[in-house]
């Protein structure tokens, strides 16, 4: 293998060992500006993508302990990472597919499992963490709020009947 790709295998190896997850895409038909505005998109995200030789990222991923993809790169392809959760991730791919037409979500990985791309659009259609714990949290004080006005309420028939 010629230097210049060890060095771009050794880079995809260390983006896919920092990341928890990695969703591929197809470009094809995509133009600057687009792409301008994904990795903005993502980047507000808290992900990145990078266009990816497929060859080469074949070899990462296996360097990296994924493994084979069994042949699951072709075309123009790009790798989405981040630091953060896939969740909101998929869903910012998911939003901008939907605008922009061209772009192809095919399937991802999540703690070294594959995820296919039916699983990736569930993943985006959930709620953002933030109001999954609001929610649960909500859930959590339901019963003391209810056990609390029953018996406000029990209290006050008795100050009534009392009085």
């Amino acid at each position: 293998m010629r230097a210049e790709k060890k060095f771009l295998t050794s880079e995809y190896v260390a983006r896919l060992n920092a990341s928890p997850f990695f969703i591929v895409v197809g470009y094809q038909g995509l133009k600057v500006a687009h792409m301008s505005e994904l990795r903005k998109r993502l980047t507000q995200a808290g992900a990145e993508v990078h266009v990816v030789k497929n060859t080469v990222f074949n070899v990462a991923a296996k360097e990296a302990g994924i493994g084979e993809l069994n042949g699951s790169l072709t075309g123009q392809m790009a790798v989405v990472t981040g630091k953060k959760d896939i969740f909101v991730a998929a869903k910012a791919l998911k939003n901008f597919a939907a605008e922009f037409d061209k772009l192809k979500i095919k399937f991802g990985f999540l703690d070294n499992k594959r995820v296919e791309q039916a699983t990736l659009m569930a993943y985006a259609d959930l709620p953002s963490l933030e109001v999954l714990r609001a929610k649960l949290l909500g859930l959590f004080n339901t019963p003391g709020t209810q056990i609390a006005a029953v018996i406000k309420a029990k209290a006050e028939k008795d100050e009534k009947a009392a009085a």
